[in-house]
């Protein structure tokens, strides 16, 4: 089904921002982007999915492989032992999870990126690892993560924490034709969502699948 995600604004990126705007998705493609009654008069019939603050290109998160391989995502469960943050360094080390345990963490890894707005991650990727990213339909980035060293003081699944613009942390322009590969954020506009981070978002969809929604 055709679905149209409306927002009070768009940044595609390689295009001016569209207030009350729009990505109509077909599929796994964007159909079309422009503003919301535009659309809705040229998609009749079509879902509408209003989500409030900015709509953009997913974001890139250089360091997925750091993430996934030197942290410990605990599971919500162990919270009042272990708190929510990732474990990493030394106290990775004392904590010495099993096999079993890691694919637990790499699974809940993803689902926090997601919730991130995160749709493309750094590899590349051990095979065990990579199946994962494989089934939560996230976008492996063929660049090798040595080639971009955290910069952050510990773990931090915010891919603006490096202190990037939107054209520098997003995978690419939103483009009719391209991979509907999109994040919403609950600010009011770009620079809001600089100074707020991207635990601001309230949905992700990749490949047209809303694959997040904050409840």
């Amino acid at each position: 089904m055709l679905t149209i995600h409306a927002a009070p604004l768009v940044v595609p990126l390689g295009a001016e921002p569209v207030p009350d705007g729009a990505v109509a998705v077909d599929g796994e493609r964007v159909a079309a982007i422009g503003p919301y009654a535009e659309l809705a008069a040229s998609f009749d019939g079509a879902r509408t999915r209003r989500w409030p603050g900015v709509l953009t290109p997913g974001l890139r998160q250089w360091h997925g492989r750091w993430l996934l391989t030197r942290c410990y995502h605990p599971d919500p469960r162990e919270a009042n032992e272990l708190g929510t943050a990732p474990i990493t360094g030394a106290a990775l080390g004392e904590l010495a999870p099993d096999a079993a345990r890691m694919a637990g963490s790499v699974r809940r890894g993803l689902q926090r990126m997601l919730a991130h707005g995160t749709t493309h991650v750094g590899g590349p990727f051990p095979d065990a690892v990579r199946q994962s990213v494989v089934r939560a339909g996230l976008r492996e980035v063929p660049e090798p993560w040595r080639s971009a060293p955290p910069a952050w003081d510990g773990p931090d699944l915010d891919p603006f924490v490096e202190g990037y613009d939107l054209p520098g942390t997003a995978h690419g322009p939103l483009t009719v034709g391209g991979r509907a590969d999109l994040a919403v954020f609950d600010v009011p506009d770009e620079a809001a969502l600089l100074a707020e981070g991207a635990g601001t978002c309230v949905a992700t969809v990749l490949g047209g699948r809303l694959v997040h929604r904050r409840r």
